[in-house]
């Protein structure tokens, strides 16, 4: 599963490790996060990562 780094403040999403303080749990990857998920550093929406 890729990576993805936030374009703002460059914090990466690893599926591996998921966003667990968010609701998102490990091994989810980043196209099956809801839409309505944002950064946990900056705030910004999904649509502001790209691929690493």
């Amino acid at each position: 599963m890729k990576k993805y780094e936030c374009d703002v403040c460059g914090y990466v999403y690893d599926p591996a490790v998921g966003d667990p303080d968010h609701g998102i749990a490990p091994g989810t990857p980043f196209e099956e996060i809801p839409d309505d998920w944002s950064c946990p550093e900056c705030g910004v929406d999904k649509s502001q990562f790209s691929p690493k």
